[in-house]
Parts: C-alpha cells; structure tokens; sequence
C-alpha cells in the first residue's frame, strides 16, 4: 500500500502525496491545486515528483499542475472527457495503471461534474482516491451531473471492501456528519464518529482517511436504502419518494440548505 502524507491546501483542501517503502523519494500527487506546498514539501522531505492524479478539472484540484510540470515534466492521469487541457493520460473505467510499483484501478464516478474519476489501489488494504464524489459522510454537489449518477457512484464505492482507506479531497467532516446526525439522530455510529472527529480537529488532524465500512455506517448519501434516512428525507421534501434516486436527490437539496 501506498504511505499516504497529507499537503493542506488553500482552506481546507488536501493533496496527498504518495510514497512507497521501497522508494521514499519518488512521489505521486492527486488533485494538485496548488503547486505552492507541493513544491515546499518535496524540498523539505528531499522527494522528486514522479506523477500527477487529476480526478476532475475544478480548479482547486489542477491549478498546480502547470508549474509542476515544468518543472518535473511528469505524467498527468485524468479523466478522459475532461475539459482540463492538462491531462497527458486520459483514463476511463477499467484503466489500469502502476505507479511507483503499485496498481491503481480507475473508475468513472461523474455527478459533482461529469468528468469525474477515482483511483483504487486494490491490494493488501486497499486505497480509495475519490476526489469530491465521496466525502466522510457526505458527496460532493451535483454541479454537473445528476441523482442517479451520484447513486451509481454510491453503489459503487459500496462494493468495495470495508477496509478500503477513503481519501476524499476536502475536509468537510464535521460539516457533513452535524448534518448526518440530523438526518439520523438516533444513530449511534455517527455520534462516535462525530466525537472522534471533533478531537481531531482540536488537535489540527486530518480527519481522514475515512474507511468503506465506515461510510456505510455514517453516511446519508450510502445508507438511501434504510428505512430511516428515506423516512427523514421524505419528511424534509413533504411528500412521497418512490426509489433511491429520489431518496438520494432530497439528500443532497436538504444538505445544499443545511
């Protein structure tokens, strides 16, 4: 598995540096949006950049790229249909690639916008870079895409193995589980990640990774087919809803509001 170090970026972003034990001087970096404190860290830990990952064009996740390519000239892996003209190796779903000895398996999760990917590498415990799709208990907004795009991308994510490391691109944690809990408040899985995550930020820690099994304990956006977070949802639009994706729609307009 990749040793996967946190850059914070901007506000609240992070972009994560990845490393392997066999090689701690050769780096790959997703969702650059600053070359700024990539440049900083590589001079500081003494490590050269060896690749890019691009999950989707916005421009807190690419705006780096430029700078960082003149000066490593490295390998870009995005989305294929992006508009971001940065990409040097477009990548659809079923893509496979190896990085710095490991494989990443590439998936299309479009929704937040239409051109966006994760990376899975999918050994020993396996590791999930998704962008702004999958949030510790939350997704990204529907800018570009639709409901029942961000359900197949919930689906997906749900098929992973619980001990999948999710890597999100944001730390939006305690935003999104006080909204959690008010979608569930009876459940008791969120309130413990709450607290933890709480400590966390107290003491200036990531709150992530998150993990599969996790999120599918936690997060509204995974859990469309309880009973529960359907009732709420139903309750916050005032009437009926017929199937996940309408379950899923009423989710994120009562989050958008939150």
């Amino acid at each position: 598995m990749f040793i996967v170090t946190p850059i914070p970026a901007f506000n609240d972003n992070y972009i994560w540096a990845l490393t392997t034990e066999a090689d701690l001087e050769s780096v790959v970096v997703v969702d650059p949006g600053d070359a700024e404190p990539v440049q900083q860290w590589l001079t500081k830990e003494h490590r050269t950049l060896k690749g890019i990952l691009v999950t989707h064009h916005h421009n807190d996740h690419t705006g780096g790229v430029k700078l960082l390519r003149e000066q490593f000239d490295v390998a870009v892996y995005g989305p294929a249909n992006s508009p971001f003209d940065g990409i040097t190796h477009p990548m659809k779903t079923g893509d496979r690639i190896v990085l710095l000895d490991h494989e990443l398996i590439i998936h299309e999760v479009p929704a937040h916008t239409r051109d966006h990917i994760s990376f899975l590498q999918p050994n020993t415990t396996p590791q999930l870079f998704c962008g702004d799709t999958l949030f510790l208990a939350g997704c990204g907004r529907l800018f570009e895409g639709t409901a029942r795009q961000m359900l197949t991308a919930m689906q997906y994510f749900s098929s992973l193995s619980d001990d999948t490391e999710v890597y999100c691109t944001h730390e939006y944690s305690l935003a999104n589980l006080a909204f959690a809990a008010h979608v569930e408040p009876g459940n008791t899985d969120i309130q413990e990640a709450r607290q933890t995550c709480h400590q966390l930020r107290l003491n200036n820690q990531p709150t992530l990774p998150s993990s599969i099994g996790q999120e599918k304990r936690i997060n509204p956006f995974m859990r469309t087919d309880h009973p529960s977070v359907a009732s709420a949802a139903e309750h916050f639009c005032g009437n009926p809803l017929h199937s996940e994706v309408e379950v899923l729609a009423a989710l994120r307009e009562w989050k958008n509001q939150f």
